[in-house]
């Protein structure tokens, strides 16, 4: 197990630390031989603070979880955030400050939001995605060629799924789902997206991308985009069973972070595909 007194390793904060997809990334880097665990942050009011960020393992990290955004991240060079949009821009603010580096998997950003991100990128390495698996970033390269071949006589709607516990619809990854699917084709998404339909509706616009929100249980994370056309259906589907798949794929940004200087980069870049 990597521990904070270790020296050699890539030191990685996490934020977020006592919630499901915090634990599974502490999990994670702690169980990595190249990457140390230096801090960890959460909410002020969380009943986890002062605790050792890996007791939930019956470990012993030597990191206290701590509400203290320069103590969590004093000894960081690398902070991992899935949090909520407001949380996370505060995390980059002490982040820039600090010059610590920033891979962010949290959804649900304002285009105001992302224009702050991008400013503090001018000055630290960032790593943004919507989805830090490794599938679904392939699923989007897939997605991109799939939409300029079908991009006469298929209908295109993208369809997920998640636990009841997520806030923000569509998923940012179902979002950039359709972003890809978009660009393909010459779109704006902005501009053809259709989020829900109730009523009598009319015939569907052969030049919208719909979307639909599934909500319940426990599931971690299904998208499906839908080409149908005349006799014929493709589907291009993702399943996640476990948040691990993120976790691994943070990990995998937050090496690539290790190089960079700043920039604002996506899981395209850390996997090489650009």
């Amino acid at each position: 197990m990597a521990v904070s007194g270790v020296s050699g390793g890539l030191r990685v904060a996490v934020a977020g630390a006592s919630g499901r997809m915090g634990r599974m990334l502490i999990e994670a880097v702690v169980a990595a031989d190249d990457l140390v665990l230096s801090g960890a942050l959460d909410v002020a009011n969380s009943p986890s603070l002062g605790q050792d960020a890996a007791l939930f393992l019956g470990q012993s990290s030597g990191v206290l979880i701590t509400s203290d955004l320069h103590a969590g991240l004093a000894r960081a060079q690398v902070l991992i955030d899935f949090t909520r949009p407001a949380g996370t821009l505060a995390h980059l603010a002490v982040c820039r400050e600090l010059g610590v580096k920033a891979v962010i998997g949290t959804t649900g950003f304002t285009d105001d939001q992302k224009t702050v991100i991008a400013d503090h990128a001018r000055h630290i390495a960032i790593t943004m995605a919507p989805n830090m698996s490794v599938g679904v970033n392939v699923v989007l390269k897939l997605l991109d060629t799939a939409a300029r071949l079908l991009s006469e006589g298929y209908d295109i709607e993208v369809i997920e799924t998640h636990h009841r516990h997520k806030v923000d619809a569509p998923s940012g990854t179902a979002l950039k789902m359709g972003e890809v699917v978009a660009a393909a084709l010459g779109r704006d998404l902005k501009q053809c997206a259709v989020y829900g339909r109730e009523g009598v509706t009319g015939e569907r616009d052969p030049s919208t991308i719909g979307f639909a929100t599934i909500r319940g249980g426990d599931v971690v994370g299904d998208h499906t985009v839908l080409f149908a056309g005349t006799g014929e259906r493709i589907e291009i589907t993702h399943k996640s069973s476990s948040r691990a798949t993120y976790a691994q794929g943070s990990l995998r940004a937050a090496r690539f972070m290790a190089s960079q200087a700043h920039g604002l980069f996506d899981m395209s870049d850390v996997l090489g595909m650009t």
